[in-house]
């Protein structure tokens, strides 16, 4: 009843809705954790959030290899010689979305960018962002610090490193070059902020999105529809989509069918329909095609592996036991399952086509069952042994993918007690160190080695992504030493020595790099593959 009464108080302080018969429908997977540009940081959220929120820099949307180019900056950042002051200029005239929290017409300014970068360095926020920032930006670690739970006081203090010269223009000191900062300033953790919204809603904006990107959040539904409009007073040029509507369908039957019936404009294509999709040379079959759907392979830069809490008494302190896991995983038949061998069985921490990964290295485990039970044996591991596996999300996939593991790990004596979650709740458990045994995923943010190997540092730690709670002094040592270094064959051998820590001390199990294979309409144009460019909803056309 409850849960009931908090429904409809929902519904009933929502506007009445646009008709979106004529827009852009798109499927999400699972719930929206959030739509604060400071904590979003799964790919269901960034999937709105990007329509909202701007930074100062994106990505080109056609060229490849991918080129950083101007969003709300007017021009790349001026650098200095000793490579650690920025200075960028800021567009004028540009408008942020009407909230209540503003005063009508509130236009866009340096200050904005500061108080954003302020959120990700208050402790409170808990941003899985802020090791984007952590230690390198001058007098910044200092004042969060000094600032501690007292926002007004972060908000109000002046920091060396970040300084707005004028209303825009824009400086950032830094500690130590940072070449990864043009990354990080496309990202949506460093989209702009008024003070003024963050004080009106005391720092949650987790339902709220106060941008100056092409779409308008109409309304918002973690648990259902999301609904996008055009931003009229958008200062590019405006996107051809009028709307958006993001459907909650968290089964692949269900998408599938909404593809189908036309109620869906995009869809990826999930194992349990690739029959039905392809032809044996891989082609779009005649049928599909003859509707008017067009198929589009795109590879990725996401990868998948199983993860183990290293402070978790038993998985964390036993290497013997994480590599008898290893070991007793057949990773060819999950990826026939589960992708139908579109994805490519993992050997490295570093997907393709981003400088360090190496084809040729040899994962230091292999499917061998026998070769587990003697792993058990060594590490003095008595069976019957129960295990916790969290399950990512209430999809039936997800499901399935968990009775895999435990069906594959009971061969070995080792029984899987499966634990789900709703995506929010995981996340929630994955921050707060309450997992044991997971498979986790990464779609890499920008395209640079520093942004996988980050993932295994100590700096790292949730909020931020590490949340094995992975740590070893001597690949933070030669981590750091591999994110100044500028010689490329020097480059590579620090990443292959970080490589072999990690295969020595085993806090993942690489499972696979994935593939997509996209089904659109005709009838939507300009739709480019990428797995980096989170903002394309804007270069979208409908016939």
């Amino acid at each position: 009843m409850k849960y009931l009464i908090l429904i409809l108080l929902f519904f009933g302080c929502t506007k009445k809705v646009t008709n979106y018969s004529k827009g852009l429908d798109l499927a999400l997977s699972s719930e929206a954790s959030t739509l604060d540009p400071a904590l979003s940081y799964d790919g269901t959220s960034a999937e709105i959030v990007y329509q909202g929120y701007e930074s100062l820099y994106q990505y080109d949307y056609e060229t490849r290899p991918y080129k950083v180019v101007p969003l709300l900056a007017t021009a790349m950042p001026t650098i200095s010689e000793d490579k650690k002051t920025y200075t960028i200029n800021i567009k004028k005239n540009v408008y942020f979305h009407p909230d209540e929290s503003l005063p009508k017409g509130r236009m866009l300014i340096a200050n904005d960018f500061i108080t954003q970068i302020k959120r990700l360095a208050f402790i409170p926020t808990k941003s899985p962002g802020w090791w984007l920032f952590d230690n390198k930006i001058v007098g910044l670690n200092k004042a969060r610090q000094l600032a501690g739970n007292n926002l007004e006081k972060l908000l109000s203090t002046n920091i060396e490193g970040i300084v707005a010269l004028d209303k825009h223009t824009i400086q950032i000191k830094l500690i130590r070059p940072y070449p990864q900062l043009i990354y990080a300033l496309c990202m949506s953790f460093t989209s702009p902020i008024p003070q003024e919204s963050v004080t009106f809603y005391k720092n949650n904006l987790t339902n709220k999105i106060i941008g100056t990107g092409p779409f308008v959040l109409e309304r918002f539904n973690p648990i259902g529809n999301t609904y996008l409009t055009r931003f009229a007073l958008y200062h590019a040029k405006k996107p051809h989509v009028e709307k958006i509507q993001f459907h909650l369908l968290k089964e692949t039957q269900t998408r599938w069918l909404n593809f189908l019936s036309g109620k869906i404009d995009i869809t990826r294509v999930d194992a349990d329909n690739f029959q039905n999709v392809v032809d044996e040379n891989q082609q779009l079959n005649e049928e599909l095609e003859d509707k008017g759907i067009e198929l589009i392979k795109e590879p990725t830069l996401t990868y998948w592996w199983l993860a183990f809490n290293m402070n978790d008494p038993v998985v964390g302190k036993n290497l013997k036991l994480r590599k008898a896991i290893a070991h007793a995983i057949d990773r060819d038949k999950f990826i026939q399952l589960f992708t139908n061998n579109v994805a490519k069985k993992a050997n490295s921490i570093i997907p393709p086509g981003i400088e360090g990964h190496d084809p040729d290295r040899n994962p230091p485990f292999e499917y061998n069952i026998e070769k587990a039970k003697k792993l058990l044996k060594q590490g003095r591991i008595l069976v019957p042994l129960t295990l916790k596996f969290d399950v990512r999300n209430t999809s039936t996939k997800a499901r399935q993918m968990a009775e895999f593991f435990k069906k594959e790990l009971k061969k070995i004596g080792i029984e899987i007690k499966i634990s789900q979650n709703t995506f929010p709740a995981f996340l929630e458990k994955l921050r707060k160190g309450d997992l044991q045994f997971w498979m986790d995923g990464w779609a890499m943010d920008y395209p640079d080695p520093e942004n996988s190997l980050t993932l295994l540092s100590k700096k790292s730690f949730p909020p931020g992504p590490n949340a094995s709670f992975y740590s070893n002094p001597r690949f933070e040592k030669i981590l750091n030493k591999t994110l100044l270094e500028s010689n490329p064959e020097k480059k590579l051998d620090l990443i292959s020595k970080l490589e072999d820590i990690v295969s020595r001390d085993m806090p993942w199990i690489m499972l696979y790099y994935d593939n997509h294979y996209i089904l659109k309409y005709q009838k939507l144009e300009n739709y480019l593959s990428s797995s980096l460019i989170q903002n394309k909803y804007k270069y979208l056309e409908l016939k």
